[in-house]
């Protein structure tokens, strides 16, 4: 109970301060992050967490599937069909060589094995577009810059993940069993790719029989009662979730663009929630021990992984396309490490490899550094591309030259 008023109390500091966040560069990811680990063990030590503990599992499997879910509802397949050429240079070209860029890295700095060098490549190679929401919620921002963000980041999460498996079979004593494994993820995924496309076809037959329809009021929750018998159904199956939180919301807003309208407020506000739990969570674990425990040839690689390898390997990927140099360079640095590589950064740790605590270490510190720097250079970013209203609320001067309305007029001088 004690987390419980923990979040409600970072949940009402976050909204309160939301507006300054969404025109500064404070912003409210880094508040749940900083305030998950201030009330951990490390420091006023009212929360228990460790890295084994069920609830750092549980809150990042949910947080990052309902952003998937989410972001895959904003995806409009004709757009993306006429518009492919980019992403998949993204995908088929940067993600592999910041896989193997971040190995390189590791090896060298940190000293770990080739096979967890290789690992700790494929957990941080997935990136994340909720940390720089003023860049991707914004339609200022240019569709092409928006769409390569958000397509890049709703499917490297799933081909990361297979990877991410075969190489913990490989590095563990079971090294044999890599082939198995190979054979069982590629089930997976295709499970979870049927299961992603078929429930929303199937719940928009049933929307069409003459006495089945929801009224206006409850139109948000059809999607959401879709997204939640996925999530089960994918735990019971051993399905991959992810690739099917992704495929399911872009199949629910091809077929009907008006569940997307209509649900989109309420999919925005619990997937915000999702991450917000997550990353509360995932603070308690960012402990001075945590962070001593990283050399400095793991500092150093943290620092390379985000200056270096994401903007070098996109841009590598990006060469000879028509994007403009500026939008370029800003998705170059844009490449979060969010949700997918806790949750793959937990199943390193849980693996029982040699090398599994040291390599959890590096991916954990790599995440909170990049939420940091990408959260807090979204909206100076987005200026740049004449973002200039990101809240719903007035800046002090706007609110100060603007003239009352009558109603309003009235309330002030009782």
């Amino acid at each position: 109970m004690v987390l419980v008023v923990v979040f409600g109390v970072a949940l009402l500091v976050a909204v309160l301060l939301s507006g300054l966040a969404a025109r500064t560069v404070l912003s409210t990811s880094f508040l749940f992050l900083v305030g998950g680990a201030l009330v951990s063990d490390g420091f006023l030590g009212l929360i228990h967490i460790t890295p084994n503990s069920e609830i750092v599992s549980v809150t990042a499997d949910l947080a990052l599937f309902a952003v998937l879910f989410t972001d895959g509802m904003h995806i409009s397949l004709p757009s993306l069909r006429a518009n492919w050429r980019n992403p998949a240079r993204a995908l088929g070209l940067g993600m592999p060589l910041a896989f193997v860029f971040m190995a390189l890295v590791t090896h060298v700095l940190v000293g770990l094995d080739w096979m967890t060098s290789f690992l700790v490549g494929a957990v941080l190679a997935p990136t994340d577009p909720v940390f720089a929401s003023a860049i991707v919620g914004r339609r200022e921002v240019p569709a092409k810059l928006r769409q390569l963000l958000n397509v890049e980041s709703g499917i490297n999460d799933g081909l990361a993940l297979p990877v991410v498996l075969v190489l913990i079979a490989a590095a563990g004593p079971a090294a044999g069993g890599a082939g198995t494994s190979l054979a069982t993820i590629g089930l997976e995924l295709l499970v979870g790719l049927a299961l992603g496309v078929v429930l929303p076809l199937l719940v928009g037959q049933l929307v069409r029989f003459r006495l089945l329809g929801a009224e206006p009021k409850l139109q948000p929750l059809l999607p959401l009662a879709t997204g939640i018998i996925l999530y089960a159904a994918c735990h019971l199956t051993h399905a991959n979730p992810y690739l099917a939180a992704f495929s399911a919301g872009a199949v629910l807003a091809h077929l009907s663009p008006e569940a997307r309208a209509s649900f989109e407020p309420l999919g925005e506000a619990l997937a915000e929630l999702a991450k917000f739990a997550a990353l509360l969570v995932f603070g308690a674990l960012l402990t001075p021990a945590l962070f001593g425990d990283l050399s400095w040839g793991g500092y150093a690689a943290v620092i390379v992984a985000i200056v270096l390898i994401r903007p070098a390997s996109l841009l590598l990927s990006l060469i000879g396309t028509r994007i403009p140099r500026k939008e370029k360079l800003v998705a170059a640095w844009f490449g979060p490490k969010g949700f997918a590589s806790v949750v793959y950064g937990l199943l390193v740790l849980q693996s029982g490899i040699p090398q599994a605590e040291k390599a959890f270490t590096l991916i954990a510190v790599c995440i909170a550094f990049s939420i940091i720097a990408h959260s807090s250079t979204d909206v100076p970013i987005a200026r740049a591309f004449d973002v200039d209203d990101l809240v719903g609320i007035p800046d002090a001067e706007d609110a100060a030259n603007s003239t009352p309305s009558p109603s309003l007029a009235g309330t002030g001088a009782t």
